[in-house]
Protein backbone atom coordinates (compact mmCIF):
# COMPACT_ATOMS: atom_id res chain seq x y z
CA UNK A 1 0.00 0.00 0.00
CA UNK A 2 3.08 2.26 0.16
CA UNK A 3 2.61 3.37 -3.44
CA UNK A 4 -1.15 3.94 -3.14
CA UNK A 5 -2.32 7.42 -4.10
CA UNK A 6 -5.17 9.21 -2.33
CA UNK A 7 -7.84 11.05 -4.32
CA UNK A 8 -10.59 13.34 -3.00
CA UNK A 9 -14.24 12.59 -3.74
CA UNK A 10 -15.85 15.19 -5.99
CA UNK A 11 -19.38 15.96 -7.21
CA UNK A 12 -19.52 15.28 -10.98
CA UNK A 13 -15.70 15.50 -11.09
CA UNK A 14 -13.69 17.32 -13.77
CA UNK A 15 -12.43 15.48 -16.85
CA UNK A 16 -8.87 15.56 -15.50
CA UNK A 17 -9.96 13.61 -12.42
CA UNK A 18 -10.83 10.60 -14.59
CA UNK A 19 -7.61 10.93 -16.57
CA UNK A 20 -5.85 10.67 -13.22
CA UNK A 21 -7.87 7.58 -12.26
CA UNK A 22 -6.80 5.99 -15.56
CA UNK A 23 -3.17 6.83 -14.89
CA UNK A 24 -3.14 5.61 -11.26
CA UNK A 25 -5.39 2.56 -11.64
CA UNK A 26 -5.48 0.39 -9.60
CA UNK A 27 -3.16 2.04 -7.06
CA UNK A 28 -5.47 4.65 -5.58
CA UNK A 29 -7.98 5.10 -2.76
CA UNK A 30 -10.82 7.59 -2.36
CA UNK A 31 -10.45 9.74 0.76
CA UNK A 32 -13.31 9.15 3.20
CA UNK A 33 -11.90 10.64 6.40
CA UNK A 34 -10.76 14.14 5.46
CA UNK A 35 -12.54 17.26 6.70
CA UNK A 36 -14.72 18.98 4.15
CA UNK A 37 -12.73 21.55 2.20
CA UNK A 38 -15.04 24.40 1.21
CA UNK A 39 -15.22 26.02 -2.22
CA UNK A 40 -13.86 22.93 -3.98
CA UNK A 41 -15.26 20.34 -6.35
CA UNK A 42 -16.32 18.23 -3.35
CA UNK A 43 -19.73 19.86 -3.63
CA UNK A 44 -19.37 21.86 -6.84
CA UNK A 45 -19.16 21.11 -10.55
CA UNK A 46 -18.42 23.29 -13.58
CA UNK A 47 -20.46 22.92 -16.75
CA UNK A 48 -20.63 24.82 -20.06
CA UNK A 49 -23.57 27.21 -20.32
CA UNK A 50 -24.44 29.52 -23.24
CA UNK A 51 -22.69 32.30 -21.26
CA UNK A 52 -19.55 30.33 -20.46
CA UNK A 53 -18.53 28.35 -17.38
CA UNK A 54 -21.33 27.78 -14.88
CA UNK A 55 -20.70 26.43 -11.38
CA UNK A 56 -23.46 24.37 -9.76
CA UNK A 57 -23.17 23.71 -6.02
CA UNK A 58 -24.69 21.10 -3.71
CA UNK A 59 -25.70 22.99 -0.54
CA UNK A 60 -24.64 21.48 2.76
CA UNK A 61 -26.14 21.68 6.22
CA UNK A 62 -24.30 24.23 8.32
CA UNK A 63 -22.77 22.42 11.28
CA UNK A 64 -20.96 23.44 14.46
CA UNK A 65 -17.78 25.47 14.33
CA UNK A 66 -15.79 22.25 14.41
CA UNK A 67 -14.76 20.94 11.01
CA UNK A 68 -16.95 18.14 9.70
CA UNK A 69 -15.48 14.91 8.43
CA UNK A 70 -16.43 14.51 4.76
CA UNK A 71 -18.43 11.31 5.32
CA UNK A 72 -20.58 13.07 7.96
CA UNK A 73 -21.48 16.15 5.90
CA UNK A 74 -25.23 16.33 5.29
CA UNK A 75 -26.89 17.75 2.19
CA UNK A 76 -29.24 20.70 2.71
CA UNK A 77 -32.70 20.64 1.12
CA UNK A 78 -33.96 24.06 2.25
CA UNK A 79 -34.56 24.78 -1.43
CA UNK A 80 -34.95 22.49 -4.44
CA UNK A 81 -31.34 22.58 -5.66
CA UNK A 82 -31.78 19.20 -7.38
CA UNK A 83 -34.38 20.67 -9.73
CA UNK A 84 -32.14 23.69 -10.39
CA UNK A 85 -29.16 21.45 -11.18
CA UNK A 86 -31.21 19.27 -13.50
CA UNK A 87 -32.66 22.29 -15.31
CA UNK A 88 -29.12 23.65 -15.68
CA UNK A 89 -27.88 20.35 -17.14
CA UNK A 90 -30.85 20.23 -19.49
CA UNK A 91 -30.50 23.81 -20.70
CA UNK A 92 -26.74 23.41 -21.20
CA UNK A 93 -26.72 19.99 -22.85
CA UNK A 94 -30.14 19.20 -24.33
CA UNK A 95 -28.75 20.02 -27.78
CA UNK A 96 -25.61 17.91 -27.28
CA UNK A 97 -25.24 14.65 -29.18
CA UNK A 98 -25.61 12.29 -26.21
CA UNK A 99 -27.66 13.99 -23.46
CA UNK A 100 -30.70 11.85 -24.27
CA UNK A 101 -28.48 8.76 -24.22
CA UNK A 102 -27.72 9.24 -20.51
CA UNK A 103 -30.57 11.31 -19.08
CA UNK A 104 -32.86 8.45 -17.95
CA UNK A 105 -30.09 6.97 -15.81
CA UNK A 106 -28.79 10.30 -14.50
CA UNK A 107 -32.19 11.81 -13.67
CA UNK A 108 -32.79 9.66 -10.53
CA UNK A 109 -29.81 11.38 -8.86
CA UNK A 110 -31.86 14.58 -9.07
CA UNK A 111 -35.10 13.04 -7.79
CA UNK A 112 -33.92 10.82 -4.95
CA UNK A 113 -32.81 12.58 -1.77
CA UNK A 114 -29.49 11.52 -0.27
CA UNK A 115 -28.76 12.44 3.35
CA UNK A 116 -24.98 12.56 3.12
CA UNK A 117 -22.83 14.28 0.50
CA UNK A 118 -20.30 11.44 0.53
CA UNK A 119 -22.95 8.82 -0.26
CA UNK A 120 -24.33 10.98 -3.07
CA UNK A 121 -20.92 11.60 -4.60
CA UNK A 122 -19.77 7.99 -4.33
CA UNK A 123 -22.88 6.68 -6.10
CA UNK A 124 -22.49 9.29 -8.82
CA UNK A 125 -18.82 8.32 -9.18
CA UNK A 126 -19.73 4.63 -9.50
CA UNK A 127 -22.27 5.48 -12.21
CA UNK A 128 -19.77 7.63 -14.10
CA UNK A 129 -17.08 4.94 -13.95
CA UNK A 130 -19.60 2.46 -15.34
CA UNK A 131 -20.65 4.78 -18.18
CA UNK A 132 -17.00 5.48 -19.04
CA UNK A 133 -16.32 1.72 -19.00
CA UNK A 134 -13.28 2.20 -16.79
CA UNK A 135 -11.89 -1.06 -15.51
CA UNK A 136 -11.42 0.07 -11.94
CA UNK A 137 -12.78 -0.56 -8.45
CA UNK A 138 -13.71 2.14 -5.94
CA UNK A 139 -11.79 1.57 -2.71
CA UNK A 140 -11.92 3.88 0.30
CA UNK A 141 -9.36 4.95 2.88
CA UNK A 142 -9.65 3.42 6.36
CA UNK A 143 -8.16 6.43 8.14
CA UNK A 144 -6.83 9.90 7.47
CA UNK A 145 -3.11 10.10 6.77
CA UNK A 146 -1.28 13.42 6.92
CA UNK A 147 2.18 12.03 6.20
CA UNK A 148 1.65 11.08 2.55
CA UNK A 149 4.44 11.84 0.13
CA UNK A 150 3.48 14.67 -2.25
CA UNK A 151 3.50 12.42 -5.31
CA UNK A 152 0.76 10.27 -3.74
CA UNK A 153 -1.39 13.01 -2.18
CA UNK A 154 -3.91 14.34 -4.71
CA UNK A 155 -6.40 15.70 -2.16
CA UNK A 156 -5.59 19.30 -3.05
CA UNK A 157 -5.91 18.97 -6.83
CA UNK A 158 -8.21 20.80 -9.23
CA UNK A 159 -9.43 23.85 -7.38
CA UNK A 160 -12.35 25.61 -9.16
CA UNK A 161 -10.55 28.93 -8.76
CA UNK A 162 -7.54 27.57 -10.62
CA UNK A 163 -9.37 25.61 -13.32
CA UNK A 164 -7.07 24.06 -15.87
CA UNK A 165 -3.78 24.73 -14.13
CA UNK A 166 -3.38 21.12 -12.94
CA UNK A 167 -4.59 19.33 -16.06
CA UNK A 168 -4.57 20.54 -19.65
CA UNK A 169 -7.22 18.70 -21.67
CA UNK A 170 -6.81 18.13 -25.34
CA UNK A 171 -9.78 19.63 -27.14
CA UNK A 172 -13.05 17.93 -28.03
CA UNK A 173 -16.26 19.39 -29.44
CA UNK A 174 -18.33 21.43 -26.93
CA UNK A 175 -21.84 22.70 -27.64
CA UNK A 176 -21.11 26.39 -27.07
CA UNK A 177 -17.45 26.57 -28.06
CA UNK A 178 -18.34 28.79 -31.03
CA UNK A 179 -19.24 31.47 -28.44
CA UNK A 180 -16.57 31.05 -25.78
CA UNK A 181 -13.93 28.76 -27.31
CA UNK A 182 -12.91 25.47 -25.68
CA UNK A 183 -13.16 25.35 -21.87
CA UNK A 184 -10.78 22.80 -20.31
CA UNK A 185 -11.37 20.49 -17.35
CA UNK A 186 -15.12 20.96 -16.99
CA UNK A 187 -17.24 18.28 -15.33
CA UNK A 188 -16.99 14.83 -16.85
CA UNK A 189 -20.65 15.15 -17.92
CA UNK A 190 -19.52 17.77 -20.47
CA UNK A 191 -17.34 15.12 -22.09
CA UNK A 192 -19.99 12.40 -21.78
CA UNK A 193 -22.82 14.46 -23.25
CA UNK A 194 -20.66 15.64 -26.15
CA UNK A 195 -18.66 12.47 -26.89
CA UNK A 196 -20.84 9.65 -25.56
CA UNK A 197 -19.26 6.17 -25.67
CA UNK A 198 -16.12 7.70 -27.21
CA UNK A 199 -15.40 9.52 -23.94
CA UNK A 200 -13.30 6.63 -22.61
CA UNK A 201 -11.06 6.73 -25.68
CA UNK A 202 -10.57 10.45 -25.10
CA UNK A 203 -9.35 9.79 -21.55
Amino acid sequence: MDNTAILPLFYLPPVGYFSLIQKLNPNFLIEEHEHLVKQTYRNRASIYSPNGKLDITVPIVKGSKAHKVMKDVRICYDYNWQRLHWLSLESCYRSSAYFEYYEDELAPFYNQKFEFLFDYNIQLLAWLIKKLKLNTEIKLTSEYKDDLSPELDFRGIMNPKRMGETVRNKQYYQVFEDRNDFLPNLSIVDLLFNQGPQARLYL
